[in-house]
């Protein structure tokens, strides 16, 4: 088995989802899983539809990301079914002919209308578990997404079979290539939407493919957390540059983010750095039995104490963390789960039975709360942002001598920064699919 090779991992991969499948129907009491794969959306009053966005428990199962209206079966004991729809049609590309690593491994069934699925799916559409939005319905086959069954599947997705590391490590190495055609483009003196465009040419996606909307920030941009406006004149002076870009592969996403100064000898370039030296460090602590919740309050700490060593804080990191001086400066969560979702479910879940993992209290943006577990795979992406909004409300809560603000006025214009890489949790020492890929 290759552990680089897709088509030699997919079986045992295969093999995974059909023990989960067969538990999820258990726990829920029916005889078959029915995951259909979606359908077009459309704008209200026109005929235009919305980028198809397929259901990530199809995609989990195949390595398809454009097939409309065709469904996923499995029956316990039973080879999984495969109704793909292939249309007639001359108005729009029509999907090739089912092929790839996938194909032998299922038994396939073309049909060339929505309709024709009817009779290849199970009898009885009430023994059917089928996981999905409204819009799959297909006669009697009506998404209900049992409770028991989601919890079981969105729990153990956060545990990676090594078929979708390798085509998340792809992922990776697509993004990595597209993120230093960015800087080049920052360091050329192009504008956020050429940057953006240099961008997806490199990744060799466009805005629908990306796994996100690419946030592309120049200067006092870099302090909107998710700007995507992309500004299409740059601006007099190029000050600094936030890049939130990532890349798909096979439906599984990479999430990575660089944030770069133009001046190697600014002040901000050394905040830079000082805060990439303390994400990499961070990365190291995704270890098996630690507690995710801590290590985003640890975070907190880091950044406060090298905001302290600049001038920034006035106060210790445990005094600004205590007081909430520190989420005006780094306001968002640590990061997330991440795979075939870039916000990857079940990243609250306290158990396979569901129930949740509230977020420390004064931190409602985390988005992840589990123990880390080998085979899990997170972004660690701490950040340190001058935005006015949240400055003005330390002021307001009479922690204003708790900062320098002749300080924040200087960094100001540089917006912010966040440094982001994609981490591995193994039995042993962790493993940044993020890394390696800019050195390739």
């Amino acid at each position: 088995m290759n552990p680089t090779d897709p088509a030699s991992l997919y079986p045992q991969h295969l093999a995974t989802l059909c023990a989960r499948a067969d538990e999820a129907l258990a726990r829920c009491g029916r005889d078959h899983l029915l995951i259909p794969s979606g359908r077009r959306h459309y704008q209200v009053f026109d005929d235009r539809d919305y980028t198809f966005a397929v259901n990530p428990h199809f995609k989990h199962w195949l390595p398809l990301t454009t097939v409309t209206d065709s469904w996923l079966v499995h029956t316990p004991g039973q080879r999984p079914r495969v109704v793909y729809v292939q249309p007639h049609d001359y108005w729009h590309v029509v999907p090739e002919s089912p092929n790839g690593w996938w194909v032998e491994h299922v038994d396939v069934h073309v049909v060339r209308t929505p309709e024709q699925a009817l009779p290849l799916l199970p009898a009885v559409a009430a023994r059917c578990a089928i996981l999905g939005e409204a819009g799959s319905a297909l006669g009697d086959y009506v998404p209900d997404n049992p409770a028991p069954a989601l919890d079981y599947l969105h729990y153990q997705r956060a545990f990676k079979t090594p078929y979708e590391l390798a085509l998340m490590r792809t992922a990776q190495r697509r993004a990595a290539r597209a993120h230093q055609a960015a800087e080049a483009a920052f360091r050329a003196g192009a504008s956020e939407f050429e940057i953006h465009m240099a961008y997806c040419t490199a990744a060799r996606q466009d805005a629908t493919e990306v796994p996100y909307p690419n946030i592309i920030a120049l200067n006092e941009h870099g302090a909107v957390l998710h700007y995507t406006e992309l500004d299409r004149a740059p601006p007099p002076e190029s000050r600094s540059f936030l890049i939130d870009a990532g890349a798909s592969h096979c439906g599984y996403a990479a999430d990575i983010t660089r944030t770069h100064a133009s001046d190697p000898g600014s002040e901000f370039q050394a905040l830079v750095d000082a805060v990439d030296a303390a994400q990499q460090a961070m990365c190291t602590t995704v270890r098996a039995g630690a507690d995710y919740r801590q290590l985003h309050v640890d975070a907190h700490l880091a950044l406060m104490a090298i905001l302290r060593d600049f001038g920034v804080l006035r106060v210790s990191a445990e005094a600004a963390l205590a007081t909430g001086v520190s989420a005006a400066f780094f306001p968002h969560g640590l990061g997330h789960l991440i795979g075939l979702q870039v916000h990857d479910v079940a990243g609250f879940a306290a158990s396979d039975r569901g129930g949740t993992i509230a977020p420390p209290q004064g931190h409602p943006y985390l988005r992840m709360t589990r123990v880390l577990e080998p085979g899990m795979v997170v972004t660690i992406e701490p950040g340190v942002y001058f935005i006015d909004m949240l400055l003005d409300e330390v002021r307001k809560n009479g922690h204003a001598d708790s900062v320098d603000w002749d300080k924040v006025a200087a960094l100001r214009p540089y917006g912010g920064i966040r440094i982001e890489d994609d981490v591995l949790c193994t039995t042993g020492e962790p493993e940044n699919l993020t890394r390696p890929a800019f050195d390739d």
